[in-house]
């Protein structure tokens, strides 16, 4: 048997949670256009018939400008200690930039596998796909280089043949039944903020965050309760919309979502609360589950 841990490290918004979903099958992980989607360490357990990779999926490693954003980058580097494999995926459609060197910078005393995984290349011919794999090859000693399209699917079979190359023979660490570490709770959160990601402009992502307040069962239905956390009112205004018509948007979105991913009826109500500088606040921070690696 060949189990172990397996991140997926990278610069904000190269696939991360994607590929995640792709190959677990499930919609573990929130996606959305916007960088610094993924908040939280996400794991999502892949089986076949001998093998069990347990991957994790980290925040984007970037340059903070917060106390949030220090946390997300302790989550993150802690991800590529505590794992048997590192995946460091890139944008080959955006190419080489500083956001991906910086993140190669942390590499260099790292001792363990570390696989460079090219994602987007759906619509890039051979001869792109080819470039691409030059332009990484000699910024560090990959032990494999796999080109994949997260989105489409494409060669993930390729890629978990690879990672299994580099496992070591070992027990399962959870039954064949799981596929995540993350609660239906935090779930239920995480579905809200994508909806509000999806649906809002760029200011809204940095300073939003949602909370499960209630969560319980009635008669085979969900009663679900959740905040969404921002700093400003202006804001607020922004995500309510006229006459309420924004959250309504975004609850019935995020309602049907839940209710597929459950499997029961959900009944959500969604409230939006302002805290100014919650990014910035320890209180905040700790009460919102973003401090686990600030200790």
């Amino acid at each position: 048997m060949k189990s172990g841990f397996v991140s997926f490290t990278g610069r904000p918004n190269v696939g991360k949670s994607t590929l995640l979903n792709e190959i677990i099958g499930e919609k573990l992980a929130i996606t959305s256009n916007k960088p610094q989607t993924t908040r939280n360490i996400i794991q999502g357990i892949y089986n076949d018939k001998d093998t069990q990779i347990v991957f994790v999926d980290t925040p984007g490693i970037h340059k903070p400008t917060h106390k949030l954003g220090q946390i997300l980058n302790k989550g993150a580097y802690y991800s590529i200690d505590d794992v048997d494999v590192v995946c460091f995926l890139v944008d080959a459609k955006a190419g080489l930039g500083g956001g991906d060197k910086y993140v190669i910078q942390r590499f260099k005393d790292l001792n363990k596998p570390v696989i460079l995984v090219i994602n987007k290349i759906d619509g890039l011919s051979k001869d792109e796909i080819f470039k691409k794999i030059l332009e990484y090859k000699d910024l560090y000693e990959w032990k494999d280089i796999v080109p994949v399209s997260a989105l489409k699917g494409k060669n993930i079979d390729t890629l978990i043949k690879v990672i299994r190359q580099y496992l070591p023979d070992n027990v399962k660490f959870f039954d064949d039944e799981t596929i995540t570490n993350r609660s239906l709770e935090f779930m239920a959160a995480e579905v809200v903020r994508e909806k509000i990601l999806r649906s809002t402009g760029d200011e809204i992502p940095y300073s939003v965050t949602c909370v499960t307040t209630k969560f319980v069962k009635d008669k085979g239905n969900r009663i679900i309760n959740v905040d969404i956390i921002v700093d400003r009112d202006a804001l607020k205004k922004i995500i309510i919309g006229k006459q309420g018509s924004k959250l309504k948007k975004i609850g019935t979105e995020a309602r049907k979502d839940l209710e597929e991913i459950i499997g029961a009826k959900v009944y959500l109500e969604l409230y939006v609360k302002t805290i100014e500088k919650w990014r910035d606040r320890e209180k905040y921070l700790t009460e919102f589950k973003f401090n686990d690696f600030n200790e």
